[in-house]
């Protein structure tokens, strides 16, 4: 009977545990304690509490939290919540009490505690903060100045990541048309990079403007550095091209872009690479991170110049939209020699033209030979019975002067007698 007894009266406590227990959960919690909230890093937020006084022993306590618009709905049994979020808005954290993780549980009374953003005026603040990721090597980021400021203005930079031990300050800061620039390195970013977001204020030295914070994910505006081809070549009219990706991203988490131009027409056409052509054997297998491309039906006396440019995909990054530069383009083929067709082309036209002439004297001269020129009969008798002022004109000529000619002889015969007649 001893035994039947024990069993009954467990049956009792466990029954009166269920109870308690039931009557614990069905029971309103006071609410949380000591409720605060502070700033790390640069945009790391951090809300803290106590569990509530008077709370029931049987009650193994949750906390139900969520910001103002309601987003973000956590119940957990930690006495702390962290969020990071850019302090350009007031945020504000409402923690609530309860027994179970069940959200049907009427919660406790809520407690809220909210973070305002700096002082100071809005429109000093800049604006179109923007932030790119380059090759995941260095980070450039760029702004314009807020509306109420000075031109003046000396900015500055700080930047934060998990990987670093402390807020550093970016330098120098640069201009670069209408916006401000400065450009930092991505140093100690390990493998699980895509855990990371960069933590960004923009402020200035003198105080006077509102700072500027915003969160950068190192899987978003990330724009890759360029590929580079490593083997260009032909075999059986067929152009292979293998190209080596960028540092920092394996082939998977890149699409591909070919530019081939043909010297024939000198148009360019570009291939999207969607499908990974390394496996062909013609290709270097022991290449790491490659990238390949095959075109088909090459033409012959033709030169092809190609280069090759990059993005990332949405398999490992959060966009798709940033190409890298093109690659150094690289040619390959044979083009005809044109200098000997220009030659021809000059050369020909005089050769052509020189035998016409050749030609046309020769005919010329033959056509005399063959049909020699028939005397004009008239021109024969006109000479003889004709008109002969010329030869007139000659004579008359002629006899003009041979009187002068005569008289001279006279005067010199008549100047002799005359002396001779005077001795």
């Amino acid at each position: 009977m001893a035994r039947p007894a024990r069993l009954c009266g467990l049956w009792v406590l466990l029954l009166c545990a269920a109870v308690n227990l039931g009557a614990a959960a069905t029971e309103v919690q006071p609410p949380v304690t000591n409720l605060s909230v502070s700033v790390e890093n640069l945009c790391t937020i951090i809300w803290t509490w106590s569990p509530p006084e008077g709370a029931n022993p049987n009650c193994t306590l949750r906390y139900l939290s969520h910001f103002d618009d309601k987003q973000d709905k956590r119940i957990a049994p930690e006495t702390r919540r962290l969020k990071e979020v850019p302090l350009n808005e007031k945020i504000c954290l409402q923690v609530a009490t309860q027994c179970s993780a069940n959200e049907s549980e009427k919660p406790s009374a809520v407690r809220r505690k909210c973070i305002s953003p700096p002082e100071g005026d809005p429109e000093s603040a800049v604006t179109e903060l923007q932030c790119i990721s380059h090759n995941l090597s260095y980070m450039k980021c760029s702004w314009l100045p807020g509306k109420n400021t000075s031109p003046d203005t000396n900015y500055t930079l700080h930047y934060w990541y998990s990987s670093l031990g402390k807020v550093l300050q970016c330098g120098p800061i640069y201009r670069e048309g209408q916006r401000m620039s400065c450009s930092f390195k991505l140093t100690k970013v390990d493998s699980s990079f895509e855990q990371h977001n960069i933590q960004i204020m923009v402020k200035d030295i003198a105080g006077k403007i509102r700072p500027s914070f915003k969160i950068v994910s190192l899987i978003s505006r990330v724009k890759p550095g360029p590929p580079h081809i490593k083997h260009l070549f032909f075999k059986n009219d067929v152009l292979f091209v293998q190209w080596k990706n960028p540092q920092n991203f394996t082939s998977r988490c890149l699409s591909s872009e070919v530019d081939v131009k043909n010297s024939q027409n000198g148009l360019h056409s570009l291939f999207s690479v969607e499908e990974d052509k390394c496996q062909n054997s013609e290709f270097d297998q022991n290449m790491e991170g490659a990238g390949c491309f095959i075109l088909p039906g090459v033409l012959a006396d033709t030169v092809y110049t190609v280069r090759v440019r990059v993005k990332t995909n949405r398999l490992c990054f959060d966009d798709n939209y940033l190409w890298s530069n093109w690659s150094e383009a690289l040619s390959i083929g044979k083009e005809s020699n044109s200098t000997f067709y220009i030659t021809m082309l000059l050369i020909i036209p005089v050769i052509v033209a020189g035998a016409i002439i050749v030609l046309l004297l020769y005919l010329k001269r033959l056509k005399i030979i063959i049909f020699p020129p028939i005397p004009d009969p008239g021109k024969i008798f006109k000479e003889m019975f004709g008109d002969q002022n010329d030869d007139t004109l000659h004579w008359k000529k002629y006899d003009i002067y041979e009187k002068q000619s005569k008289e001279e002889t006279d005067s010199v015969v008549l100047i002799e007698n005359l002396k001779k007649a005077a001795q």
